[in-house]
């Protein structure tokens, strides 16, 4: 089972978007610093994760969450979540 996730930066107006098969592990590591890209915006939470069967199926997604139309749809969900 593979993961798409959608960090948020609690400091910063960021989100990062990743994909893994274990999405506990993979936020330590961005909270640690380990992650040179994502160092500077710590410390991050999780803001929603997707489940795929396989791995092809979660970076067809990820790639979609990373063009401008998915960064749009992000920031729509961020907009709703945080009204609410």
């Amino acid at each position: 089972m593979y993961k798409v996730y959608v960090l948020r930066s609690l400091n910063h107006e960021r989100f990062y978007i990743g994909m893994s098969s274990d999405t506990d592990r993979r936020l330590k590591e961005h909270n640690s610093g380990k992650t040179r890209s994502t160092a500077y915006y710590k410390p991050w939470k999780l803001f929603f994760e997707e489940s795929f069967e396989t791995r092809a199926e979660a970076r067809k997604r990820e790639v979609y969450l990373k063009t401008g139309y998915g960064r749009e749809w992000i920031k729509n969900k961020w907009s709703r979540s945080s009204a609410g």
